[in-house]
């Protein structure tokens, strides 16, 4: 058990059948006779979903925690991705809905941590911002300024805006829960 005001990021929840993750957390004072009170911003982990909740700071919640495990992404179909252990050549699916938007930036063969509850496969852990290739976009613009963007399609089909000055060929960071564009990786800083 924990109580509510000690809850921090990453934690994990079990509110009845449901497990919620702790994507932020904050604590507001009170006024007068009100009393203060904890507000989070929960992941339901099996759906992905977001929601917000409230608690007061004594409230008792009981916390659990999930397994980690490396694993390889082999395929994903129309309900769900498919990951291997390399080592015991296991195979678990875990479905699209949980894992979200990150399911468009997955590569095979690519190593992704697996959460397991109590055995059961439940979500995966994907980096914040990933590096893309840009597949096809309009002709670079210099003149332009860096706040006009322009649509371009990257290798794995996700359409997204970029600046001007962006080129067919290009490595671009991509925020996963968004989609939307960080910043270009410079041919000498990418990382092989």
């Amino acid at each position: 058990m924990v109580l509510a005001s000690q809850l921090r990021s990453g934690m994990v929840l079990k509110v009845g059948d449901d497990l919620l993750k702790v994507v932020e957390s904050t604590y507001h004072v009170g006024q007068g006779k009100m009393p203060g009170s904890v507000h989070a911003k929960l992941r339901h982990v099996r759906k992905g979903a977001l929601k917000e909740q409230r608690w007061r700071p004594e409230e008792k919640l009981e916390d659990t925690s999930l397994e980690k495990q490396e694993m390889e992404f082999l395929y994903s179909d129309a309900d769900s991705a498919t990951f291997m252990d390399p080592t015991t050549f296991d195979q678990v699916s875990i479905p699209l809905e949980a894992i979200g938007l990150a399911t468009k930036f997955l590569k095979p063969e690519m190593a992704v941590p697996v959460e397991f509850y109590q055995g059961e496969p439940v979500s995966i852990i994907f980096p914040e911002i990933v590096e893309v290739k840009v597949e096809s976009t309009a002709q670079p613009v210099h003149q332009q300024q860096d706040n006009t963007y322009k649509y371009a399609t990257l290798e794995n089909g996700l359409e997204v805006m970029v600046p001007q000055f962006i080129k067919p060929g290009e490595v671009v960071r991509i925020e996963v829960a968004s989609g939307k564009y960080v910043d270009r990786v410079r041919a000498d800083a990418r990382r092989l």
